[in-house]
């Protein structure tokens, strides 16, 4: 049971970031659901009372911090014990196109932005909080969860900024485990190979079904519920610690 855990979760308006914090509540937990999508409010609303929006932009020290503080005033239970990163964006783009352009640098900025500096904002100011509150028998008082993407090993063509965002959160994974070993706070980094996300939503049958098919078992999506046990097991398992969990059918893309 997750009765002492307090969840800042990145992204949890929807997708694995909303699936997730529905495993934390089922399990007893509290939720602070971050996200800079409006309906996050009605998401949190639906979790009852061991749930609260923050409009949060993981870029941004101030929402963050805010966000932060709302879990400690929301809850009355001391400083968050779990932030789970799965705010994310994508863009497509070669290194250089075929009518020879080379990649435009703003997007390549944006994806690096949210995706690997939104992700290291929460985990540095969320430690910083857990590092305040009392340890367990085993010292822990914490852990942060990164959600990178199996695209960090195996990304494809038009991946470029989507895969090297994701590539240097599973670089950052085992420094910052052991930077902050001595406080007690876990860091585990998820890569989830292809899931059932609004991310998926907009691609044709065709490729759906040829994504699927590639998959050797079980030969379909993720369902985002997966995800959110898994998440459930990191937060459970002490002495899980810096490493990285690829969650995907043992799919590896070509």
């Amino acid at each position: 049971m997750l009765s002492r855990s307090i969840a800042l979760v990145s992204g949890g308006a929807s997708g694995l970031g909303l699936a997730a914090a529905r495993r934390i509540v089922a399990s007893g937990g509290k939720v602070v659901l971050a996200d800079l999508n409006p309906e996050g409010a009605d998401a949190a609303e639906a979790l009852g009372a061991s749930a609260v929006f923050a409009r949060m932009d993981c870029t941004s020290e101030a929402d963050v911090s805010a966000a932060l503080n709302l879990a400690e005033s929301a809850f009355g239970l001391g400083p968050v014990t779990v932030a789970l990163n799965t705010a994310g964006i994508l863009h497509a783009g070669k290194t250089v196109t075929r009518k020879g352009a080379p990649h435009e640098l703003t997007p390549f900025d944006a994806v690096l932005r949210v995706n690997l500096l939104g992700t290291f904002n929460v985990c540095r100011l969320a430690a910083a909080r857990m590092a305040k509150r009392d340890a367990d028998a085993d010292g822990g008082r914490g852990c942060l969860i990164n959600t990178a993407s199996i695209a960090a090993f195996d990304g494809q063509a038009g991946q470029v900024a989507y895969a090297a965002s994701k590539a240097a959160i599973v670089g950052m994974t085992l420094p910052m485990a052991r930077d902050l070993a001595p406080l007690g706070i876990r860091v585990v980094t998820i890569a989830p190979g292809v899931f059932e996300t609004p991310m998926m939503d907009g691609a044709k049958a065709e490729i759906k079904a040829g994504l699927a098919a590639s998959i050797p078992y079980p030969a379909r999506f993720g369902k985002p519920e997966e995800f959110g046990h898994l998440v459930e097991t990191v937060i459970l398992n002490g002495y899980l610690n810096g490493e990285v969990i690829r969650l995907d059918g043992a799919v590896r893309m070509v």
